[in-house]
């Protein structure tokens, strides 16, 4: 049985952890709250350190000391995972659904995520491509 389907978030160890991952790269877009209602909104402006080819952090170890606004999962209440994509696998297990056929894990291939469409790379920019305004780069998915 898949480590995925018998074991919490909690229980995972560091690999098991990390290979939930499936690059999508849409955790590191920026995104928007609305101060009234708590919505997040994505923006298609990714952060400065990820490689848009390969939808992977450039500093992953050092990201949290780099971009100080960038989260360590590990760090949160999995019950806060909401701001997290739908299809994010994190927020899929903390939510107690099954991963999408296209997760790497269950696909057994890497580019199941891009060519299932799921990965940013094709529409995001780097934050020094982007205007000022991120309002102007908000974007939605159909989920």
């Amino acid at each position: 049985m898949s480590f995925w389907k018998t074991k919490k978030l909690a229980e995972m160890t560091t690999e098991e952890w990390e290979s939930l991952c499936d690059n999508c790269g849409k955790c590191c877009l920026h995104k928007l709250e609305d101060e009234d209602t708590g919505d997040i909104y994505f923006t298609s402006v990714a952060c400065k350190l990820i490689d848009l080819d390969t939808c992977r952090c450039t500093g992953y170890h050092e990201r949290t000391r780099l971009v100080p606004e960038c989260l360590d999962l590990k760090q949160y209440n999995f019950a806060e995972y909401k701001w997290l994509p739908a299809t994010c696998a994190y927020r899929l297990l903390a939510d107690g659904e099954e991963l999408p056929a296209w997760h790497p894990l269950v696909s057994k291939s890497p580019d199941s995520v891009q060519d299932a469409g799921v990965s940013i790379g094709s529409y995001a920019m780097k934050e020094a491509d982007a205007a000022d305004d991120l309002e102007d780069y908000i974007i939605e998915w159909l989920e």
